[in-house]
C-alpha cells in the first residue's frame, strides 16, 4: 500500500510566480520568497512517515531543476494540462495509476503550514472519500482522496473564493462522503505576506518553523537577518 503526497511546484521564475505580490516585492523577491515555499514545503513532505514523497512540477521542461532540488526518496513528475483543474486532475490520476492508495495534494504557498494537518488528512482518509484542507481566502492548501475523482476538478472557478465550496458540492452530487481540515492560509497578496511576516517574527511554540521563508523573508528586507538562525 502506498499513501502518496505530491506539492505542485512551479519553476522559482521572476515574472512567471507570485505575480500578485508585485509590488509590494519585485519580480526577482517574490520569485526568491517563492522557491522558500516551496523548499519549506518539500522539507514538511520528507518529514511525513510511511508517505512516498512526490514534487509535481511545472512547466514540463523543468525537470532538470526539480531532480536537482527534490531530496533523496522524492519522486518527480509533470503536470500536464491547460488550467490548475487540468493539472490536479492528471496528477490524481497518475499518482493512482501508479499504485497509490491515498492520494494527498499540496500547495507550495502555505510554508508555515503544521506537518501534522497532512498526517491528518492521511488519517482521515481511511474513513472518508474526500479531505480538503480549506484556506482563509475560500481556496484550499491541500485535497486528498482515496480513488481518482475526476468530477472534483472541473468546473471549479480557480482562483476564487468559492473553490472550496464548489468542491464540496461536486463532491456531494457524487455521493461522497467528505471531511474538512482547519482552515490554514496561502501567500498570495500583500495582506498574506504582512501576515506572514508577523507570524515569522512570532512563531508560535511547536510551530513549523519555515527556515527557508525566514531566510527568503530576510533577505529581501522583511524580516531581520538574525531570526533565520
Amino acid at each position: 500500500m502506498m499513501r502518496a503526497a505530491a506539492v505542485m511546484a512551479r519553476m522559482p521564475v521572476p515574472g512567471e510566480v507570485k505575480r500578485r505580490l508585485v509590488p509590494p516585492l519585485t519580480p526577482s523577491e517574490a520569485a526568491r520568497l517563492y522557491a522558500g515555499f516551496l523548499q519549506d514545503t518539500i522539507e514538511r513532505l520528507a518529514g511525513l512517515e510511511g508517505v512516498h514523497p512526490f514534487v509535481a512540477y511545472t512547466p514540463p521542461a523543468a525537470d532538470g531543476f526539480f531532480s536537482g532540488a527534490a531530496p533523496r526518496g522524492f519522486s518527480t513528475l509533470p503536470q500536464a494540462g491547460e488550467d490548475l483543474g487540468e493539472r490536479l486532475r492528471n496528477v490524481t490520476a497518475t499518482l493512482f495509476s501508479r499504485g497509490a492508495t491515498a492520494v494527498v495534494l499540496c500547495d507550495s504557498d502555505s510554508p508555515t503550514l503544521p506537518g501534522r494537518y497532512i498526517e491528518e488528512a492521511f488519517l482521515r482518509l481511511n474513513e472518508t472519500d474526500l479531505v480538503i484542507g480549506p484556506c482563509d481566502d475560500g481556496g484550499y492548501y491541500l485535497i486528498g482522496m482515496r480513488r481518482h475523482l475526476p468530477c472534483l476538478f472541473d468546473g471549479i472557478p480557480w482562483s476564487t473564493a468559492h473553490v472550496t465550496q464548489r468542491t464540496v458540492e461536486a463532491a456531494e452530487r457524487q455521493d461522497l462522503s467528505v471531511s474538512l481540515l482547519k482552515p490554514w492560509y496561502d501567500v498570495d497578496t500583500a495582506a498574506d505576506l504582512d501576515r506572514l511576516c508577523r507570524e515569522m517574527a512570532t512563531p508560535p511554540k511547536g510551530s513549523h518553523r519555515a527556515r527557508h521563508t525566514r531566510r527568503a523573508l530576510a533577505g529581501i528586507g522583511l524580516l531581520p537577518e538574525r531570526r533565520t538562525r
